[in-house]
């Protein structure tokens, strides 16, 4: 046990101390083999391993969606979402952050990721907001929280992964996160709902705007955001109808998010195609890496029956579920705020599931559990990404963004603990 402690302190210092997650883990395992040469993982094992881990077919969405994510936003998906819902509800108080709200709900369901949600929805709807009267803190904050529903709303890159490091079905994931994702939203949408009848924006601009948009064709503009509607349907229904796996499902998002956006809204010139490529690229080959080297430091862990031992631990120090439930909860959102999301299931998902698995419960419930607390770490310092991205996108510094954004955080959190003890708002789809 004193190998595993000295490797873990190695690496959460390695990690405050701002040495990218990747050297800080490939460290941990190499100073595991140090102090233990019957633990093969020396550098050139962990080469070949890291190798071998990215040999899966389900990885292969990965990849795939965060490129249909890319040109989802560069064709301007996140303003027909956002027009479309704005002609519904435009006109009420609350009305322009709800409809942030459902936008990044829907564009979630395009995307796959928060910080791509928070970055194509915010650049496009946080200066509408403010021109309305709404405050600029407020409206980052709630594009910032809205943005975490990009992982929970399918298809979600932190499921696939969380699939890949516990043999869960990531298409039952898919469809366990529909229920989790529009519950969270709800509770969003109350907190705006009480926030702007204390803090109303410019009535007669919200007024003016609302009828601006029903000046136009309704015709046309339910014609250009169906198509945007529809991406999510068709590869959600493609998935649970069984016609084609998630990995499947990624090669049409990309193709079907090429043909609308080339083709039929024209938001998008053939010529752009290499760099969007080449800014995916950014984005994935880190995802991989961090991938590849987590494995390793996984069954190095493994080896040295750690995970035997946190069970044990936590099931004889935590009297009941419910005890050791909230410790999981709790431990999951401190590991959130330091850790970004693919290292952190690729390392404690298989840590934690066995705890689960002996208390009875499903797999699938465990893991929309595991995402919904670190899509709570997007929002919340130091690491809190989606903190960052808004506060680009509007130059609020973080920790004002972060106090603004704390009520809604706190809205996530109410529906956190349903989702934990409520098992059927997960299960209730498969």
């Amino acid at each position: 046990m004193s190998i595993v402690l000295i490797s873990l302190a190695v690496f959460f210092i390695l990690l405050f101390l701002g040495v990218p997650i990747v050297v800080s883990i490939g460290v941990s395992c190499i100073m595991i083999w140090l102090q233990d040469p019957s633990i093969v993982t020396t550098p050139a094992y962990t080469f070949q391993a890291m190798t071998a881990s990215l040999d899966s077919f389900v990885l292969v969405a990965v990849p795939l969606f965060i490129l249909s994510g890319q040109i989802m936003a560069k064709g301007g998906i996140a303003a027909k979402l956002f027009n479309f819902f704005s002609y519904f509800i435009g006109k009420f108080r609350a009305g322009l952050p709800i409809t942030v709200i459902v936008t990044c709900l829907f564009y979630g369901a395009i995307s796959g990721s928060g910080p791509a949600t928070a970055a194509a929805v915010g650049a496009m709807t946080i200066p509408v907001l403010t021109g309305m009267g709404y405050s600029l803190s407020f409206a980052a904050a709630i594009v910032a929280v809205a943005g975490g529903l990009g992982v929970i709303i399918p298809p979600s890159i932190p499921m696939i992964m969380y699939g890949s490091a516990t043999g869960a079905s990531v298409g039952d994931l898919f469809i366990a996160g529909v229920v989790p994702g529009i519950l969270i939203a709800l509770c969003m949408i109350i907190y705006s709902i009480f926030y702007c009848r204390k803090n109303p924006p410019d009535m007669k601009k919200l007024e003016d705007n609302y009828k601006e948009l029903h000046s136009k064709s309704f015709g046309n503009l339910f014609f250009k955001s169906f198509l945007a509607l529809l991406a999510p349907v068709i590869i959600l229904g493609g998935i649970y109808s069984g016609i084609f796996t998630p990995t499947e499902a990624a090669t049409i998002s990309v193709v079907y998010a090429l043909v609308i956006s080339l083709f039929v809204y024209r938001t998008l010139k053939i010529t752009e195609l290499p760099m969007i490529i080449k800014e995916s690229l950014g984005s994935i080959a880190p995802v991989l890496i961090i991938v590849g080297v987590s494995s390793v430091f996984g069954r190095a862990l493994a080896l040295l029956q750690v995970t035997d031992a946190i069970s044990g631990f936590i099931l004889t120090t935590f009297p009941g579920k419910v005890a050791v439930l909230l410790f999981i909860n709790l431990l999951l959102l401190f590991i959130g705020c330091v850790m970004d999301t693919t290292p952190a299931i690729l390392i404690f998902a298989p840590i934690l599931w066995p705890i689960c698995e002996a208390m009875g419960m499903s797999t699938i419930h465990f893991g929309i559990i595991m995402v919904c607390n670190l899509a709570i770490g997007f929002v919340t310092p130091p690491v809190g990404i989606n903190l960052f991205v808004t506060s680009g996108i509007t130059g609020v510094p973080v920790m004002k963004l972060s106090k603004h954004a704390l009520p809604f955080i706190l809205a996530f959190a109410v529906a956190l603990l349903v989702i934990t003890f409520v098992p059927a708002i997960s299960l209730c789809l498969l």
